[in-house]
């Protein structure tokens, strides 16, 4: 029937409707002038009504240009990456482009499986955050060697030169433990994350130079390396406890690890923060509203991914020929609660 929508409605069906030749509604539809209006009208018309969608693959290839990004984060169930992809989103539809996001699920492999699978959809360009057990870079290196732009943020890799947005960790880090050491804390850990992240590294060395700036010795035993996860916050907080004498304070590589710590506190009657003071690093909306609210360093999300579209935006109009990488960090803000 004429108004049936079909799955793959294509321009052979809707010639085959009209009685012409697909050249003919291809032409129509891109408004060629050497097409009448009224064989214009018909074919948009049935287009319409038959459901039909270009082949942006298809197009693409024809024309060599494309207005879709690719966007791969390890995860979205955090509020992080979910408001760093409104950022995104919201800075490429104002220039005409789409988003195509994958999510590696903090797997390395299927880290590599998102990126060629983005390239064989021909997309503008690519803006990730590395998983947290990405050693090796050579799938983004071959990105740029095929002349697609690349943008990193907050998880990023030295070992590539592309754009960056990153925030200033160290900063934000310092100024945490700063905080706990004048709140009275002298026995302050370090939950960490994986130790060949450029943010565990970063946020590392802002724990140790509160630290030194404070006079208080580096304890390396108070320092212990694990993931992203709630659950490395209570493997963590685990090991601390055994520890004589124990932390009386904890400096988290995020904020599901400092959760992770507090259900612990929680389970164990560990009094927060009388008797261990908890601080995160990220913001998520659910740690201000859980008992006690979380202190934590605050991260710009959706104006880091902002930031990292209008950076691959700028690559993607000006190509590759004098480009030159750049890193913008942003700023932090502590957020000052009752675990502290």
């Amino acid at each position: 029937m004429l108004n049936a929508r079909t799955a793959h409605t294509t321009i052979k069906d809707i010639a085959k409707q009209l009685g012409v030749a697909p050249s003919t509604v291809t032409k129509a539809l891109k408004d060629y002038p050497d097409v009448s209006e009224g064989m214009k009208e018909k074919a948009r018309g049935l287009a319409k009504k038959m459901g039909y969608l270009p082949n942006s693959v298809a197009q693409s290839l024809q024309s060599g240009e494309t207005t879709t990004i690719g966007v791969i984060v390890p995860e979205i169930k955090h509020h992080f990456f979910s408001a760093a992809l409104d950022g995104i989103e919201e800075v490429a539809f104002k220039e005409g482009y789409s988003i195509f996001v994958c999510k590696s699920n903090e797997d390395y492999e299927r880290e590599v499986i998102n990126t060629r699978n983005l390239l064989s959809h021909f997309v503008a360009g690519i803006i990730v955050s590395i998983s947290q057990h990405t050693k090796d870079v050579g799938h983004f290196i071959d990105v740029q060697a095929r002349k697609i732009p690349l943008v990193f943020f907050d998880r990023v890799s030295d070992e590539i030169a592309a754009n960056k947005v990153v925030v200033d960790d160290r900063a934000g880090a310092s100024s945490a433990v700063a905080h706990l050491i004048e709140s009275g804390y002298k026995r302050i850990a370090h939950l960490a994350g994986p130790d060949y992240l450029n943010i565990s590294k970063e946020r590392l060395k802002g724990y140790a130079a509160a630290l030194k700036k404070a006079g208080i010795p580096f304890n390396a035993d108070y320092l212990i390396y694990g993931g992203f996860d709630e659950e490395d916050g209570v493997h963590g907080f685990k090991r601390l406890m055994k520890l004589r004498p124990r932390p009386d304070a904890l400096f988290c590589v995020n904020d599901p690890v400092a959760l992770g710590v507090l259900l612990e506190c929680k389970k164990r009657k560990v009094r927060v923060p009388e008797e261990l003071a908890v601080v995160g690093f990220s913001d998520n909306p659910v740690v201000s509203q859980i008992d006690p609210p979380l202190t934590t360093v605050a991260q710009p999300a959706y104006e880091m991914g902002a930031v990292a579209a209008k950076m691959l935006l700028q690559q993607i109009r000006h190509g590759n020929g004098d480009f030159v990488p750049e890193v913008i960090k942003l700023k932090t803000k502590l957020m000052i609660r009752k675990t502290t």
